[in-house]
């Protein structure tokens, strides 16, 4: 224990000695959402400025806090996204930072395989009397780095010390410093009728004792407050929010099977609940979202959300409109695991109409520019509030009839129209 603490207090400075393990033309990892260091992302961006820097590129998913360097006001300093978020959308848009395409599995091996990364900078919990730092909220693609890249910690005070393969030793760790400052929280979304209609169609299709994933959104809320009656349920999932969390307190999960999941985003009072919690557990991302583990789970049950699923079946869930908005996520991982598992179900969930019901969400075609995020090989069920459409095993006739009767009434005779033009009338 001397030798540990001894290491620690020798490795523990401030934050701006990560400077010294950053060199010219160098990949550098930042964690998924409350992952980032914020006071090294500081340090960092200051030397930026000073002109101290270059050719650095910082690789992450999903950032919440907007810095000068996503828009190109930090010469030296580049942000490559795996996945949109509010703050780096925009800055994708004009053309200032990069977007990998990618399955959330896959990161992992892309950071590994396309990438020489140098260095990992993460936000973690305070280490403890073993040296070892808990990565908090985060498990995903900065888990699998562990013994592979040398870490920068930040050790934030208000960081989770939370259970699973996420923990980083001090051997590891070339540096550290401490900070204290609080998490971003994410409210869970308010569902409304539609998304509550939606969930009805999906709660009773759900058996007791399956193993729950779910997106993020209303209608996954919705969804997930409505199976607190259910049994015997286990959750598996790539994001543990707040929904998954009053599920998981409701008595409708078992308790001796904990929860695996790979990050953690919402309210404060699921950070305080995710805190030395044995019943959650945080793991790496090519595990929780791999294909063969998931459908090693019986009764495996995926509720994703999409933006417009055509009359193929084919789910467009990260671009609006052709504008791209998001990543693919792990909801091709998810959507495939569920159909390989026995008894399992996949869910593509959404309302069947935007603009105030003037346009249909359930299309011909989609719409020019989209991405087929879920292939139509995969899709299982579609739902709306309108009911559901099952298309596993469906020709591809059957398949434009289902849908054009889970659209909305008012579109159904266009719909009907493109089948015919599509030969699927």
């Amino acid at each position: 224990m001397d030798h540990i603490q001894q290491l620690l207090d020798r490795r523990r400075g401030a934050a701006d000695a990560v400077l010294d393990h950053l060199r010219p033309d160098v990949d550098v990892v930042v964690p998924i959402a409350n992952g980032e260091p914020v006071t090294v992302l500081d340090a960092i961006e200051l030397a930026g400025r000073a002109g101290r820097l270059r050719d650095v590129r910082l690789h992450q998913m999903h950032a919440l806090h907007d810095r000068d360097y996503l828009h190109g006001r930090i010469d030296g300093l580049r942000h490559i996204s795996y996945f949109l978020s509010h703050v780096t959308r925009p800055a994708f848009h004009a053309g200032t930072i990069d977007l990998i395409p990618n399955h959330f599995s896959e990161v992992p091996v892309l950071l590994d395989t396309a990438r020489d990364v140098e260095l990992v900078v993460a936000s973690a919990a305070p280490p403890d009397e073993h040296g070892f730092f808990s990565l908090g909220t985060t498990g995903g693609y900065t888990s699998a780095l562990i013994g592979k890249v040398p870490f920068f910690i930040e050790a934030n005070a208000r960081m989770p010390a939370t259970r699973g393969r996420n923990r980083v030793h001090i051997n590891d760790v070339v540096g550290w410093c401490d900070a204290d400052y609080p998490l971003v929280e994410v409210p869970p979304p308010v569902p409304d009728a539609t998304a509550n209609r939606i969930a009805d169609h999906v709660a009773e299709r759900v058996p007791n004792g399956a193993t729950i994933q779910a997106g993020i959104g209303a209608v996954p809320e919705a969804l997930l407050a409505k199976l607190a009656g259910h049994r015997d349920l286990s959750i598996h999932t790539e994001l543990f929010a707040d929904g998954l969390m009053g599920l998981a307190t409701s008595g409708a999960v078992r308790l001796d099977r904990p929860a695996i999941t790979t990050f953690a985003l919402g309210t404060q009072a699921l950070y305080d609940y995710i805190e030395d919690n044995p019943t959650v557990q945080f793991h790496r991302v090519d595990v929780v979202n791999s294909r063969e583990e998931i459908a090693q789970h019986p009764s495996f049950v995926s509720i994703n959300a999409t933006v417009e699923v055509d009359l193929y079946g084919q789910c467009a869930s990260e671009t609006i409109n052709g504008r791209y908005w998001s990543s693919s996520g792990g909801q091709a991982d998810f959507a495939r695991g569920a159909l390989h598992s026995p008894g399992g179900k996949g869910f593509i969930v959404l309302p069947s109409t935007a603009r105030g019901g003037n346009v249909s969400r359930i299309v011909g075609r989609l719409t020019t520019g989209s991405v087929v995020t879920t292939l139509k090989n995969t899709v299982d069920h579609v739902v709306t509030e309108h009911g559901v459409a099952e298309l596993r095993g469906r020709s591809l006739r059957e398949r434009a009839a289902q849908l054009i009767g889970i659209a909305d009434p008012a579109h159904r005779e266009e719909l009907l129209r493109a089948a015919r033009e599509m030969d699927l009338a």
